[in-house]
């Protein structure tokens, strides 16, 4: 099926002609920040360029009410309450805004994995530091069960934990959570968790209402096409009272999700197009995206980590559902410490004109690949004889 979204003809067939992205550049750390497609691209422009005509009109004359329309179309995608449901910039603010509306006290504590993304757990430290409030971080094993996850984090929930905080795919080790059995159990316990979704949206199929999180945060500029920056804060009722915004502004007395969103002079135009991202998508086929991208991942984890000498036992699985990165343990002569990696990261950049992650994790290395629609098996075949043989000239022998 073909069509025509904002001049620009969208089908499976000729989907790697929808991204402006460099050609001379392999692009595999698409969870990063994403990669528009032109008819979204469009869409902002035509947007942006609305603004610019009358600016006044723009931001006085019907805005509340086309985010309220965003609002409702972004959490249906996502299969949420739209009640529940307020456009925040991205995960990140989305997850601060949860911690910042709770009144913690130095008799209180929050509850992490190791797994975690370093940005929340910046903001937690921070909270410590002038709250007092406790952060207890649960160590899970790279290759854990699910089973072995959620008891490790029920068991670490103790009678000042006040706010458990899990990811749902994680960043670094590229591990889907089973957030809704961890939520389960956490909630036997009487303590509410908060879901960070980053990675989720489009990557995985998503019915958050089935899931159960007093709060969970998402972006849609990730694997969902949206321009940047667009997330959404998804808030269970008993809790949307307490919910306060980062930034007080003129919507503050109309309670969440209003006082949230509303920021006063923000670009809004990448919520406003956003739902051309969802159509988008819809177009190639949601199913059909998360398969191919799920596959290819696996194919380049296994074509890379066969280059490095890695043992398939020993590549890290991302659980069962459709993740669409994968991470390949490096040897410690190419990341053998943060700087190392990340060292290692710009050099493939350099040498390899290719975009990856490194990760430094619990004392290993990794490279984090990603695969999105635009992607293709030869670049991951690219990519395994580039790091081939730059672990020869770097005089180390391969892992067995």
């Amino acid at each position: 099926m073909t069509v025509t979204v904002h001049g620009v003809e969208v089908s499976w067939e000729r989907r790697h002609e929808l991204f402006s992205l460099d050609p001379t550049v392999t692009h595999l750390n698409h969870g990063a920040f994403g990669a528009v497609p032109t008819p979204v691209q469009r869409a902002q422009q035509r947007l942006r360029d609305e603004l610019e005509i009358n600016p006044m009109a723009f931001f006085t004359r019907g805005l509340f009410d086309r985010i309220d329309h965003t609002r409702r179309h972004l959490a249906g995608f996502l299969g949420a309450d739209p009640e529940g449901t307020a456009l925040v910039a991205n995960a990140t603010s989305g997850a601060q805004t949860v911690l910042r509306s709770f009144r913690f006290t130095s008799a209180d504590e929050i509850l992490l994995t190791d797994h975690g993304y370093g940005a929340v757990r910046f903001a937690v430290e921070r909270l410590a530091a002038h709250t007092g409030v406790g952060a207890r971080v649960v160590a899970i094993g790279l290759q854990a069960s699910d089973e072995a996850v959620v008891e490790a984090i029920a068991a670490g929930v103790g009678p000042r934990t006040r706010l458990v905080v899990v990811d749902h795919v994680t960043s670094a080790t590229a591990r889907l959570m089973p957030v809704a059995r961890i939520v389960s159990a956490v909630h036997d316990k009487g303590v509410p968790v908060l879901v960070d979704g980053a990675h989720a949206p489009a990557m995985l199929p998503l019915e958050l209402s089935a899931i159960g999180a007093d709060f969970w945060v998402g972006n849609l500029h990730k694997w969902a096409f949206a321009p940047r920056p667009t997330a959404l804060l998804v808030v269970a009722e008993a809790y949307r009272s307490m919910i306060e915004p980062l930034i007080v502004s003129w919507n503050i007395g109309l309670g969440f999700p209003s006082s949230i969103e509303y920021a006063g002079t923000l670009d809004y135009t990448s919520w406003l197009a956003a739902p051309t991202a969802v159509h988008v998508l819809r177009t190639l086929g949601l199913d059909r995206i998360q398969r191919h991208n799920a596959e290819l991942a696996a194919y380049g984890q296994e074509v890379i980590a066969s280059a490095l000498g890695v043992e398939p036992a020993a590549l890290p699985q991302p659980g069962p559902g459709p993740v669409s990165m994968r991470i390949i343990p490096v040897p410690p002569e190419l990341a053998g410490d943060f700087a190392a990696a990340d060292a290692l990261r710009l050099r493939i950049a350099a040498d390899l004109r290719c975009e990856v992650s490194t990760e430094y994790w619990n004392g290993q290395g990794f490279l984090r690949i990603c695969a999105h629609v635009y992607n293709r098996r030869e670049e991951y075949e690219r990519l395994a004889s580039g790091l081939a043989r730059m672990l020869r000239t770097s005089g180390g022998t391969r892992q067995s």
